[in-house]
């Protein structure tokens, strides 16, 4: 089966030219193939960033090829792989070292894996320390033109491939949930690693960390935040974010990503309590 995308992530910055050289290698082999820059922003060396970053984007990638080069360990013993999806669906090249595991998950898991061991499908480079350039380009080029796997490597058990390390929000006796900040995207907005519906009916949300304590209200939107207040929403990944009115909560709440936090339910700041005013024993007049 050939392919006609590939979707491209790194962690290269685009301030050298390893990103244009990448390009040009696969179009060197494919040359009318598309490459979708998912991103290459992610910190140098942050492969739980970059893991994250696949995971959101997984269900709304085209068809074909994924190149994931966040590769810390290139030029060591860490394996070269390819990772089919959907029974072929899908494939994703690029370092053993939990890279794709989230995104793995996110589609119903592996089907196949490979380690790219047959040289004959990748470039001979100066030194061991391009693979993106040297090994993962060319492997993900001659995919789209239909070359099967099976010769790009030996195959193993996906079972084999190494885990993604993610955080699992907690639910204690207390009823508080114990979470963290996965992601602080560019607007500041705070994601948790939290389903909404854990929240789902609470009035507000106290949050808890080291030196904070707030109280955040629920809303459907972004907008929805009031001036000076907390916002706790479903975000665009379906996880629990915190946002703040036109502004950043990382900086309102000087949250970082990997920060921990405590979620309580608890009542609306400042809620007011109704009295109904009328006739008493003592003043029956009223």
């Amino acid at each position: 089966m050939s392919f006609d995308t590939i979707s491209f992530l790194s962690d290269f910055g685009v301030s050298d030219e390893s990103v244009g050289v990448t390009k040009s290698v696969i179009w060197s082999i494919a040359p009318t193939v598309r490459i979708v820059d998912i991103t290459h922003g992610i910190d140098a060396h942050d492969v739980r960033a970059g893991g994250l970053a696949l995971a959101r984007a997984a269900n709304y990638l085209l068809p074909g090829v994924v190149l994931g080069v966040i590769d810390p360990g290139t030029g060591s013993d860490r394996k070269p792989v390819c990772i089919e999806v959907g029974a072929g669906q899908s494939y994703l090249v690029g370092p053993d070292n939990g890279l794709f595991a989230p995104a793995v998950g996110m589609v119903g898991g592996a089907t196949n894996a490979w380690v790219l061991d047959n040289p004959d499908f990748h470039i001979e480079g100066i030194g061991s320390t391009f693979a993106g350039r040297d090994v993962f380009a060319p492997v993900a080029a001659h995919l789209t033109r239909g070359v099967p796997p099976e010769r790009l490597g030996t195959p193993i058990d996906p079972a084999l491939l190494l885990p993604g390390v993610l955080p699992v929000a907690q639910l204690n006796d207390d009823g508080r949930i114990e979470a963290e900040v996965l992601w602080i995207d560019r607007f500041g907005n705070v994601q948790l690693n939290v389903d909404p519906d854990d929240v789902a009916g609470w009035p507000a949300v106290r949050i808890e960390a080291d030196k904070l304590e707030r109280a955040a209200l629920p809303v459907h939107t972004y907008a929805a935040v009031t001036t000076g207040s907390i916002g706790i929403l479903a975000d665009a990944s379906g996880l629990l974010s915190l946002a703040v009115d036109r502004g950043s909560a990382a900086d309102e709440l000087r949250l970082m990503e990997g920060d921990q936090l405590k979620l309580s339910r608890t009542e609306v700041p400042g809620r007011q309590v109704a009295v109904k005013l009328g006739a008493t024993k003592e003043n029956p007049e009223r």
